[in-house]
């Protein structure tokens, strides 16, 4: 049976920075869905509950701290948990709270930078969500200019935070990826080109670079080698098709750029921590927006 995505409205006004939900619960109700503002999530006594942020699936701990950006599609679900007292702190955070004037000066680049990353949503480590739960816990609480400014205080401490987790080898649909047009550019050929060999020398000369000082520019940018940065990408798209596709474990795999199933399945599996066959279980069937 096909997992029907919402587009879900929140309750956010456009005179709202953010908004805190802070509950005690059973069971989560929310279908799986996207909304165009970041969501921060915060999961306390979850054992056994299930995680969906893009095409990463997760059965969680007891505790844990997410951070999702726009459109991306997420969906927290009880799996196998039997906890009757779980503890979630929702935050809906409005684009506009820090706005693009902000986040060019140089004290803001490290939330700028963790912005960015929650288009692949952004898991982070479980000493740093022990860290924040008091005081995600008071901000639910408080008010006035100390709520506003405790909560920059918390996404910069976020930001610079070690062990921070990408989630979702697939993003939302972004045209502003990276403030770089030659990344821009390596970005969309890739995207074009992912079920093709893509030679090094080709994407450098691509953006006028030598092959070592584009190695060193990728890995700069995004985090990843240019090969791992490539894989990702194909991985995405064979996350997509499992999900969205009949098509079997081998034509994905000649589709998505790979030369042949042994290598895919190897991949997939780092990427993953399964196998495709297994992740085309877990995520069962097909998807539909509805906007």
């Amino acid at each position: 049976m096909a997992k029907i995505i919402h587009r879900e409205i929140t309750e956010l006004s456009p005179e709202d920075s953010f908004l805190v939900f802070d509950r005690i619960k059973d069971d989560f109700d929310c279908p799986i869905h996207f909304h165009p503002e970041f969501e921060l999530n915060f999961i306390q006594n979850g054992k056994g509950v299930r995680r969906i942020v893009g095409d990463h699936i997760q059965e969680i701990d007891n505790i844990e701290l997410v951070l999702v950006g726009p459109n991306l599609v997420h969906v927290w679900e009880l799996h196998h948990c039997t906890n009757k007292k779980i503890h979630e702190i929702c935050i809906h955070i409005s684009t506009d709270l820090i706005n693009d004037n902000l986040l060019s000066k140089k004290i803001f680049k490290s939330i700028k930078d963790m912005f960015l990353r929650a288009h692949h949503g952004v898991l982070f480590s479980k000493k740093t969500s022990e860290e924040m739960a008091p005081r995600l816990e008071h901000l639910s609480k408080a008010g006035g200019i100390d709520y506003y400014l405790e909560f920059i205080s918390i996404l910069y401490d976020l930001s610079i935070s070690r062990n921070q987790k990408m989630l979702s080898t697939s993003i939302s649909q972004r045209s502003d990826f990276e403030n770089s047009e030659k990344i821009k550019i390596v970005y969309d050929y890739i995207h074009a080109n992912f079920d093709k060999k893509i030679p090094l020398a080709d994407i450098s000369a691509l953006v006028n670079m030598t092959p070592v000082t584009f190695n060193r520019f990728i890995k700069r940018r995004t985090g990843n080698t240019f090969i791992n940065f490539v894989n990702n990408t194909r991985i995405s798209y064979a996350s997509r098709m499992l999900i969205e596709t009949d098509l079997s474990i081998g034509e994905i795999c000649y589709k998505c750029g790979f030369n042949n199933i042994a290598n895919f399945n190897r991949i997939f599996k780092k990427a993953k921590n399964c196998t495709p066959s297994q992740f085309r279980i877990e995520y069962n069937g097909g998807i539909t927006r509805i906007l």
